[in-house]
């Protein structure tokens, strides 16, 4: 048995932890976020300059988090299997795979 997944599909544990990420409202990072930096506002006013630097730190991780969060909202763990046919493994070679997010390019001539 080996550890290497030649297929490249996310394990059961990603998926699961992808399955209930999801269901998490977007937003909740971003007040998560903003919290954090007023709660360090608030801890640098009252003179507690290392807690405040501590609670201020969490505010990058909360938006990272959120970014995660909108990335499984919109691609999933597995976007192969979910937007092509089983026995097609990508994207048609004349569909770029960002094209159903794009607009269309304007033609510019000067």
């Amino acid at each position: 048995m080996s550890i290497i997944q030649e297929d490249h599909s996310e394990g059961p544990v990603a998926k699961a932890i992808e399955n209930q990420t999801s269901k998490l409202p977007s937003d909740l990072f971003l007040w998560a976020a903003v919290g954090s930096m007023a709660a360090s506002a608030t801890l640098k006013c009252l003179g507690r300059k290392h807690s405040a630097l501590f609670v201020g730190q969490w505010a990058a991780p909360f938006l990272l988090l959120g970014i995660y969060n909108k990335i499984v909202k919109v691609e999933g763990s597995d976007k192969k299997s979910r937007h092509f046919p089983s026995s097609q493994t990508s994207a048609p070679a004349d569909q770029h795979p960002i094209s159903d997010y794009a607009e269309p390019e304007k033609d510019i001539t000067v």
